[in-house]
């Protein structure tokens, strides 16, 4: 199976980062977390920027986006600069075990498709937690068993669909983290995952333009670098969906408030 670090190497090289439910599922989260033009949001796992200059530009608010790798951050830096919104967006490199900001700065805080990822998610989540401040939100748009345990050949083709060290929890799972961090006021919306309205959301949440930009990289990608080849090949023979996909596994948005 494809390393972790190339899986996100080369969706920094084409431009292209997802999650669950696209633009759809930020914007109830963005509702749930109560983000207006005064609000100051962290995107942890910004990917290539997408979701923090939509956010800038939909709602009026300023938007920090951080992710661990630099790629992905220079990609996020030419979004902002393409869309004009360097006054409402900023981004740099960060863990989101070890974030290096001081408690309490940010009103908001959300990741979406992030932090199904860190080894240690309760450290991810309480990280979280201490940057917002009293009375403000922590959002996850995450990958989640609805059924456990699941088949095995969806356990792979999730990893290779997803990123290789991908761990989805399930409902509690996820509202456990919330709960320990020190969160209340748990709400908790579960979706499953229609492939054909996944694909709808990316081309929306790029603009036809921007899909031509990442096909044509991901292409010249594919000519010039060996272990991308290698990267498509692994994926193809990951197949179709497998039977019972939504029985066994969805997403689901979970929000959290910190006393004040």
């Amino acid at each position: 199976m494809m390393q972790e670090q190339h899986f996100f190497d080369f969706a920094a090289e084409a431009g292209l980062t997802k999650h669950f439910g696209s633009v759809e599922s930020t914007d109830k989260m963005a509702e749930l977390c109560h983000i207006d033009p005064t609000s100051y949001v962290l995107d942890v796992g910004c990917g290539v920027g997408a979701t923090p200059c939509y956010l800038a530009k939909k709602y009026g608010c300023r938007v920090l986006g951080v992710d661990i790798l630099p790629k992905m951050v220079e990609r996020s830096k030419e979004r902002g600069v393409k869309m004009r919104l360097l006054e409402s967006v900023e981004f740099q490199v960060a863990d989101a075990q070890d974030l290096p900001f001081e408690d309490g700065r940010f009103d908001v805080v959300i990741t979406e498709s992030v932090t199904s990822f860190p080894k240690d998610k309760q450290q991810a989540v309480n990280e979280y937690t201490r940057v917002i401040k009293p009375g403000g939100f922590v959002g996850l748009i995450e990958s989640t068993w609805l059924k456990v345990p699941p088949p095995q050949e969806l356990v792979e083709w999730v990893r290779q669909d997803v990123g290789a060290t991908v761990e989805p929890l399930t409902v509690e799972g996820w509202k456990d983290l919330l709960v320990k961090a020190g969160l209340q006021d748990i709400v908790v919306i579960l979706m499953n995952i229609d492939v054909k309205a996944e694909s709808r959301g990316i081309l929306k949440r790029y603009g036809i333009g921007g899909m031509l930009s990442i096909v044509t990289r991901a292409f010249q990608l594919y000519l010039r670098n060996p272990n991308y080849r290698q990267f498509v090949k692994e994926v193809n023979q990951g197949g179709l969906v497998p039977e019972d996909f939504n029985a066994y596994f969805g997403y689901g948005i979970f929000v959290g408030r910190k006393d004040s």
